[in-house]
């Protein structure tokens, strides 16, 4: 992907460019951009045990061919989301904590000049980010995560870096959705502003202190501000990038990230100015190129814009890069190498996406186990993970879940649980009409035909993992019905009543537990603070770690479905998903 685009600045500006005895008559900059790496350093997913076509490895490999050709004083700069992702993130993070943070040790020495924070950053906990923070060299940015005692930012809101005689400032911000999502004591003494108003408040000041001949904003938020029913008048929109390339005028390009979408597209803000968006995906699997024109034509710079996204697929790594953290590979290794206990059969998540499975059933055992709570909450975690018969490792655990969400007990009444739960299947199951209608809800056109993917394949109407079931009481959904009228619940799982109008224990994630997804608030209709109010106790360490510490206690365990619910009509159900299942997993 490629894009051009010319912009003349501003007269005040200019004027200030003009009067500057080292601004040039003619520069061009180049400008390299990455975004949620989420811990692909090698071209090696430990996960999977399987080598992979991108990381940093190879963007580190062409870098060097960069320099090697000539081209010494680019511009490097990354969009967050560097510290969860892969084993060698959790390792670092927390088991290994005595020495730098490899994240670190790769970023300083591949050069980075800032880099925005990411929430899944902030997910790590104060006692990692705090620590990486001060090993990076180079600013990390967040001009809208405020610190509540002094209402300034936490980290830092901008920086300036000096190119060919010119002043080029970047301002970072990151999604305020956090608080939607993560646990309070992970951002504790935290608070996150909109980014429209952050970015009113902090681009004047940066135009009329620092006078720059280039302002670059570097956004851990999507392009797409109408994700999951936001819009543009949604306060503290989770995605704001483009509404900010949109109402506040003088950036000159932005740098966008947290949504794993690819873009370079120029838009017309609200002020007649364009403004150049650039996400360059996720996991090392591009490469954003921005080259910079920069023409004196009387007091103005007149700026050609070349944008391009580069496969690192095509890059071969660097073989100095891969002798010098080869070492740190292996130490992770050994670590998720490490022995936890037996399975006498093989378990595989793709049950999960159309109804009860063992899969998903292992990890509300977990959780009643864990907590002694009344039922459990779970979701679909992973939507084509297996966990192969025999030894379990602690490298089977980061397969079998993804991300570092805390644990929580919480209290809601009967009818409260049942709100969920018809929320949490309106997301995953359309209205079958018969059974040669779709069991899963897709997206769909004008005409109501489900939507393809570039692959062929239908699109989903929800993110996977915000589908949710639960276990601990007997219910059933009626996939006939219409939303809101699905579910009925009939008594918990022992045969003991269940009233609507009693409170009971629930376990669920941290994520889904602090309103993530909407199931508390859309769902049940409760509020921030009423969900806060809702939690009885939250536990010290990640699910993982509880799901290895069960595995250790049983050594040997037979992973079955608990058939707590089960979708009805039966034959509508069967017949729906073999007309689903094709769909998603053999490309059909």
């Amino acid at each position: 992907m490629k894009i051009h685009l010319t912009h003349l600045y501003g007269i005040a500006l200019a004027v200030c460019l003009f009067c500057s005895c080292s601004a040039p008559e003619k520069a061009t900059l180049t400008i390299f951009c990455t975004t949620d790496i989420h811990g692909s350093l090698f071209n090696y997913d430990l996960k999977k045990e399987q080598s992979t076509c991108q990381s940093l490895a190879g963007i580190a490999g062409y870098l060097r061919q960069v320099r090697e050709n000539g081209l010494e004083d680019y511009i490097l700069l990354d969009g967050g989301d560097l510290l969860q992702g892969q084993p060698t993130n959790y390792y670092f993070n927390f088991i290994d904590t005595t020495q730098t943070n490899l994240v670190a040790r790769i970023l300083n020495d591949l050069g980075y000049d800032a880099a925005a924070v990411g929430n899944h950053d902030i997910e790590t906990g104060h006692a990692v980010y705090d620590k990486v923070r001060k090993e990076f060299r180079f600013p990390w940015l967040a001009a809208n995560a405020l610190n509540i005692h002094t209402g300034e930012p936490y980290f830092e809101p901008y920086t300036v870096i000096r190119r060919q005689g010119l002043k080029i400032a970047i301002l970072g911000m990151i999604t305020p959705g956090i608080p939607k999502w993560l646990p309070r004591h992970l951002w504790e003494r935290l608070e996150f502003a909109d980014m429209i108003e952050t970015a009113r408040k902090w681009v004047p000041l940066i135009q009329k202190k620092e006078q720059p001949d280039l302002l670059i904003g570097l956004f851990h938020a999507g392009w797409n501000y109408n994700y999951a029913g936001e819009n543009e008048n949604t306060p503290f929109n989770e995605n704001a990038t483009m509404l900010v390339a949109k109402q506040v005028d003088g950036f000159d390009l932005i740098i966008s990230g947290h949504d794993h979408q690819e873009k370079a597209e120029e838009i017309i803000n609200n002020a007649g100015n364009r403004v150049l968006i650039v996400d360059p995906r996720s996991h090392g699997r591009a490469l954003g190129k921005i080259t910079v024109h920069l023409n004196r034509q009387g007091k103005q710079y007149a700026k050609t814009y070349e944008a391009e996204l580069l496969d690192p697929a095509r890059m071969a790594p660097d073989p100095m890069y891969i002798q010098q953290y080869t070492p740190a590979l292996e130490e992770v290794k050994t670590y998720i190498d490490t022995h936890l206990g037996e399975f006498t059969e093989e378990m595989s998540g793709r049950e999960g996406l159309f109804g009860p499975s063992a899969f998903t059933d292992f990890i509300h055992n977990v959780q009643l186990s864990t907590t002694g709570a009344d039922l459990s909450f779970s979701t679909v975690l992973q939507i084509d993970a297996s966990i192969s018969k025999g030894p379990v490792t602690i490298r089977d655990m980061f397969n079998l879940y993804k991300y570092e969400n805390g644990l929580y007990l919480m209290r809601f009444s009967g009818e409260e649980i049942d709100k969920y739960l018809e929320y949490a299947y309106a997301l995953q199951y359309n209205t079958m009409t018969s059974p040669q209608s779709h069991l899963l809800r897709f997206k769909t056109d004008e005409q109501g035909q489900p939507v393809r993917n570039t692959k062929g394949n239908y699109i989903l109407w929800a993110d996977y993992y915000n589908y949710s079931c639960a276990a601990g009481i007997r219910y059933t959904v009626d996939v006939s019905k219409v939303p809101g009228e699905r579910v009925e619940i009939h008594s918990f799982s022992d045969g003991r009543p269940f009233y609507a109008d009693s409170t009971y224990t629930v376990a669920i994630n941290s994520y889904r537990g602090n309103g993530g997804g909407g199931h508390l608030t859309q769902g049940m209709g409760l509020t921030k603070a009423e969900i806060n109010n809702r939690i009885i106790k939250i536990w010290d360490k990640d699910v993982r770690y509880y799901i290895s510490e069960y595995i250790k206690e049983k050594k040997i365990l037979t992973p079955q479905c608990r058939h707590d619910w089960k979708v009805i009509p039966g034959e509508w159900f069967k017949k729906g998903k073999a007309t689903d299942y094709p769909i998603l997993y053999e490309g059909h």
